[in-house]
């Protein structure tokens, strides 16, 4: 069944639990007032990514909703369902601005929220609702979940961060912010009504809520997925992405063999806990475009893991085939595993063959450089064809 088939209809929204993933369908006036969030969660207004029923300033937020589109290419928004963890990027994101003066105040209700979230005023941290654009067009949402700040295994520095943005050449500061999605299927319209009568601990809170503003114990709601054989249309970035991954093939068309050195250092963001990692010389790689090290263990007790990387450095369409990919399977040693990065996509042969017979192959296609080159501040061209000229210029 088609998601629109599924969708909450517009008249019944007021009335209506949170379902997590279920659609609401956004009226057809025409107008604002079709703005499906404002029936459902009143109060919170029908624009922007941030929305409260209360205000910030005067810290007496009773709910917020985080709403992504999904297709700001300098601010990826992401929801990681295997770790039950949801990315997401504050409201200062046009240079002119100090870090908390934007006009929704949406940053500081981030500041206040993770700030609270590590003392004894947990309780004054609103719910954050996640809700996302169910459809490339129209106003209907899909709800994603219930979300608390944080997360159990990350740092304070790793829950909220200010980071630095350039938009040509001004630079100005904005927040990345990490929730935790909580284990709770269903809001029920009596926990909502009670949110906004102030009793977020009544009778009706969700156990989850309860266990993390009582103990800040996270539950979170994880998803494995089902199969880890991407389709094609899976592994081709966004229409934003096309051109990131365009300019890097641009900028090596004329020396593929270059994009090796670019390859490691898209693995190394990918994977900060690389150790050394050298590219072959061409003449005597063995079969591999670099060898490297993975450290695994705390710090005062590191185990290195020994990986080979392969770089191909191809078309859009160019596919990457079963002939690639066994040269570099044939090649790993016992205890040993292997990163395959590809400007491109890995067809379908490949997928199912590497991922049945278990080889321990990781396989970065064109959508996973675009999207760890966003998270890293080279989502518009400018700044990512300087980061190539800089690091791997011409020769």
């Amino acid at each position: 069944m088609e998601a629109k088939d599924q969708a909450v209809p517009f008249a019944d929204l007021a009335t209506a639990d949170l379902v997590l993933d279920a659609v609401y369908a956004g009226g057809t006036a025409g107008t604002m007032a079709d703005d499906p969030l404002t029936r459902l969660l009143p109060g919170v207004g029908n624009q922007g990514g941030f929305r409260f029923h209360g205000s910030p300033a005067k810290r007496d937020v009773r709910f917020a909703v985080l709403f992504t589109t999904g297709v700001e290419p300098d601010w990826p928004d992401e929801l990681d369902p295997q770790n039950g963890l949801f990315t997401y990027y504050g409201d200062n994101r046009r240079p002119g601005r100090e870090l908390h003066e934007t006009p929704r105040r949406g940053n500081v209700l981030l500041r206040d929220a993770f700030e609270w979230s590590h003392g004894s005023t947990r309780a004054k941290v609103p719910p954050f609702l996640l809700f996302e654009r169910s459809a490339p067009t129209g106003r209907n949402v899909r709800f994603r979940g219930l979300l608390a700040p944080g997360g159990a295994a990350l740092t304070p520095d790793d829950e909220l961060q200010a980071i630095w943005r350039s938009t040509r050449g001004v630079r100005f500061q904005n927040y990345r912010s990490r929730f935790t999605v909580l284990d709770v299927p269903k809001i029920t319209r009596a926990w909502i009504q009670d949110l906004i009568a102030g009793d977020p601990l009544g009778a009706n809170c969700p156990l989850a809520w309860r266990e993390w503003v009582e103990a800040r114990t996270y539950l979170p709601l994880l998803a494995p997925a089902t199969t880890t054989i991407r389709s094609t249309a899976e592994q081709r970035p966004d229409a934003a992405g096309k051109s990131i991954v365009a300019a890097i093939h641009q900028h090596f068309s004329s020396r593929p063999h270059d994009f090796e050195a670019c390859a490691v250092e898209i693995w190394r963001m990918i994977a900060p806990a690389t150790g050394k990692c050298d590219v072959t010389p061409r003449s005597r790689d063995g079969g591999r475009d670099a060898i490297g090290e993975y450290m695994l263990g705390p710090d005062g007790d590191r185990v290195a893991v020994e990986f080979a990387l392969e770089a191909k450095c191809y078309a859009a369409d160019n596919s990457v085939g079963v002939k690639d990919v066994a040269r570099l399977i044939s090649r790993i040693r016992h205890r040993q595993f292997g990163v395959f990065v590809t400007t491109s996509f890995f067809n379908k042969q490949v997928y199912e063959e590497v991922r049945t017979d278990a080889h321990p192959i990781i396989m970065i296609c064109g959508r996973d450089i675009a999207d760890v080159l966003r998270r890293h501040g080279y989502g518009d061209i400018e700044a990512l064809q300087a980061w190539l000229d800089r690091h791997f210029p011409a020769t």
